[in-house]
């Protein structure tokens, strides 16, 4: 009977929920700077010991003591993590492809709790030369970390649930993740006003110890399960085959895709940065704390709908149509934090909408558009593609705000001016969107596919997830003789 336990669905759903905790904690240590932007940009020391009360609205009374950056450094800490993810993702997809998940769930989860302890042992050196070099070289490891073990989660989710609840297992691990991003918002500020930045700092890299223990205990059900299922050795000796040259035969939709998601993201992650500082900036009768709460409502709508929306497009499929969707509904939002005084709670909620939907759209459409055997290498391809935009997008964002010492408040003018950038970028995932449309529905629709016409199609596929590549490999070798 233990034979059988790997082919039951308590045993995926188990695997489930310790692949889901595997970057739980890591998406709540990402966004912390977010949160606390104005200690990291605050004033090294205060006169007359003054406690910054979280009210600042006015923009003249309160000091704030933090660590003294300016919005150029504090940008640059977002910034270094989407270009470090961009160049080791890459390698990384390949590495998980070719060695297997359980090599890359163990390294990638221990790089999130070395990172993040380096960037919590920076915070101590405020005020010296040590401090933005430490706090980089920690933010540098962490996104080594945390953008390889998103890949390496969605590949085992892939394989548990490839044929069964696959948009619902998908759906629930994004969910946990963005609750990690939820609680920081929530309680980030309030434990930072008690204990300390510090101490708050290092409270982020015990939950990615958790991630890392989660990570183990993952290694071990996947290695059990794929030995009960009789496939341990087989994927083994299918990834020897996988080969760097692989990207070569990457089709132009899966390049139209991956700029849709890439310009889509340089509207959300960038603007989530920067969000709790700017509603306070602009908007009369903010606190800290609640501008946080009011920024961190882009991933509350994220947490409550990514399964039920995840399991919809599924369903209805569609995807390619819902990623122009999503980018043209976007455009109001960003017209709205920058031309009018809307409350921000309208806009940050109609983005995390919108976000579900890309989210769900966009990211799975990934495996319908390459061959199964080089999946790691294209999402890692595609998550390099994406920190890049974002990189570049913080840098551009950081020039923006200005580059001279930490402003208790930060001009309206330049504020809208980040706006319209991220305008610029939504419209740029509209064009990208539509042409990804124009050319799928020339190479058969498979984005567009409805489940009625989908539906039979998993009969056909290879029951190994590594088979395909042999397959193509024989036809290559026909195409060429």
């Amino acid at each position: 009977m233990a034979e059988a336990a790997a082919e039951k669905a308590y045993y995926r759903f188990v695997v489930l929920f310790f692949n889901c905790l595997l970057t739980f904690g890591s998406y709540f240590c990402f966004d912390i700077p977010s949160v606390l932007q104005e200690q990291f940009q605050g004033n090294l020391t205060c006169p007359n010991g003054t406690q910054h009360n979280g009210t600042g609205h006015n923009g003249t009374a309160d000091c704030v003591e933090g660590l003294g950056m300016t919005p150029e450094e504090y940008n640059l800490l977002y910034a270094i993590y989407a270009w470090t993810n961009a160049l080791v993702v890459i390698v990384a997809g390949f590495l998980i492809d070719k060695l297997g998940n359980r090599f890359g769930v163990f390294v990638f989860s221990f790089l999130t709790v070395l990172g993040s302890s380096i960037f919590a042992l920076g915070s101590h050196f405020k005020g010296t030369p040590y401090l933005l070099p430490l706090m980089l070289t920690g933010r540098l490891l962490f996104g080594s970390g945390n953008g390889s073990l998103t890949i390496v989660q969605n590949r085992i989710t892939a394989f548990w649930f490839k044929g069964k609840e696959l948009a619902l297992a998908f759906g629930l691990t994004l969910s946990f993740s963005r609750l990690g991003s939820v609680l920081n918002f929530f309680f980030t500020q309030q434990f930072e006003s008690h204990f300390g930045i510090q101490w708050t700092l290092w409270g982020g890299t015990v939950l990615c110890v958790l991630g890392f223990l989660s990570a183990i205990i993952v290694s071990v059900l996947d290695k059990v399960g794929m030995k009960q299922l009789g496939l341990d050795g087989v994927i083994q000796q299918e990834s020897k085959k996988v080969r760097i040259q692989d990207v070569r035969r990457l089709p132009l939709r899966y390049w139209l895709l991956i700029l849709t998601i890439m310009f889509f993201y340089n509207g959300v992650f960038p603007f989530v940065a920067d969000a709790s500082k700017f509603i306070q900036d602009k908007y009369s009768g903010y606190s800290q704390q609640a501008a946080a709460y009011i920024a961190g409502a882009v991933y509350d709508s994220s947490l409550v709908l990514s399964a039920a929306v995840g399991i919809l497009i599924d369903y209805v499929g569609l995807r390619g149509v819902f990623a122009v969707g999503c980018a043209v509904l976007t455009l109001p939002v960003f017209a709205l934090l920058a031309f009018t005084f809307v409350p921000p709670l309208v806009s940050t909620i109609w983005l995390g909408i919108t976000y579900s939907f890309a989210a769900a759209s966009m990211w799975p459409s990934i495996p319908l558009v390459v061959p199964q055997a080089t999946l790691g290498t294209a999402m890692g391809l595609a998550t390099s593609v994406q920190m890049i935009g974002i990189g570049l997008s913080n840098v551009i964002v950081g020039r923006i705000l200005g580059t001279k010492s930490s402003e208790l408040k930060i001009p309206l003018w330049r504020w809208q001016q980040m706006m319209v950038f991220m305008l610029a970028n939504t419209i740029a995932c509209i064009v990208a969107s539509v042409s990804l449309n124009i050319v799928d529905k020339k190479q058969g629709g498979t984005l567009n596919r409805t489940t009625k016409r989908s539906s039979a199609e998993p009969e056909a596929r290879q029951p190994v997830d590594t088979a395909p590549l042999l397959n193509e490999e024989v036809e290559d070798e026909r195409a060429i003789n």
